[in-house]
């Protein structure tokens, strides 16, 4: 997501916010931000509140400090009044109904990353969201390669197999460097997958080939190493000659941090975020 569609969408939430000044409190009102998590009927959205307030319930925090049921009264087009039911939702309420979203569509992600910030600066929004889409690139490899895994094995090639031809694959992404080879280029211990730290460029490169390998395997029903192998370095190479014309060499980019590491910070992030959010008021008219 590019840093103008990020601004553009921070806006529209910033426009929704509420502030109840006693007690200095960020708030949004469920019915205005449905919308802009993607969902057109309130009925889905009501679920998605109440799967956030057992996700509230089951953290050990009180749901009444993050989410209140309230009562609006809306004009008909007829001039007539009626009620209908919303919800008053906190900073770290908001958060967690994103959490129950689907992470792959756009608002979904900006939404994570937009709560998950207690300051609304752009930069910080844009680090998580590059964090997410990172996280989420490298999820996708690791299970085009365990189904690699199960392909090739179904097909007479055990563990060790696998490792060489993976490790050929990666030697043609990378020019001729092995992979041991680019672990020592980027720092990478012996002991950690280089993909936990290569930016998501490369990790979504490796993951095309992957697919493709896959896609061929099934497709033309190869079998053994050897073939097998021939396929996954022809798709490692014409995914390099493709990043190629574009001036991108995978082997001169540099090392991303290690996404484990990553991974701990927002799930620290995220127990400071109920805190932080604070507490909503407790209202004597709950009608608003």
């Amino acid at each position: 997501m590019d840093k103008k569609r990020i601004e553009q969408i921070r806006q529209k939430y910033d426009l929704i916010m509420h502030v109840n000044e006693e007690a200095d409190v960020e708030f949004w009102y469920a019915r205005e931000l449905m919308e802009l998590l993607g969902y057109n009927r309130w009925e889905n959205f009501d679920k998605a509140v109440c799967r956030a307030m057992e996700s509230c319930k089951t953290s050990g925090i009180e749901i009444l400090d993050h989410f209140r049921e309230v009562t609006k009264m809306v004009e008909l087009g007829s001039g007539a009044k009626r009620k209908i039911k919303d919800y008053m939702l906190t900073r770290y309420a908001c958060y967690l109904i994103a959490q129950n979203g689907d992470p792959k569509k756009e608002e979904i992600a900006f939404a994570q990353s937009y709560f998950a910030v207690q300051t609304r600066k752009q930069e910080l929004i844009e680090e998580r969201i590059s964090l997410i889409e990172r996280t989420q690139a490298r999820g996708r490899l690791r299970e085009s390669e365990k189904k690699l895994s199960q392909n090739i094995y179904e097909r007479g090639v055990d563990d060790a197999g696998f490792g060489r031809i993976r490790s050929k694959g990666d030697r043609a992404l990378f020019g001729g460097y092995s992979t041991q080879e680019m672990k020592s280029r980027l720092g990478v211990k012996d002991n950690r997958p280089l993909a936990d730290f290569l930016p998501t460029l490369t990790i979504a490169a490796k993951n095309l080939a992957t697919e493709m390998t896959n896609y061929n395997v099934e497709e033309k029903d190869l079998q053994g190493e050897a073939s097998i192998t021939v396929e996954h370095v022809q798709n490692n190479s014409t995914i390099r000659d493709m990043l190629g014309q574009r001036g991108i060499k995978p082997e001169n980019l540099p090392p991303s941090e290690d996404i484990k590491k990553l991974e701990r910070k927002v799930k620290t992030q995220e127990k400071k975020l109920a805190s932080q959010a604070g507490k909503l008021p407790n209202l004597n008219n709950e009608e608003v």
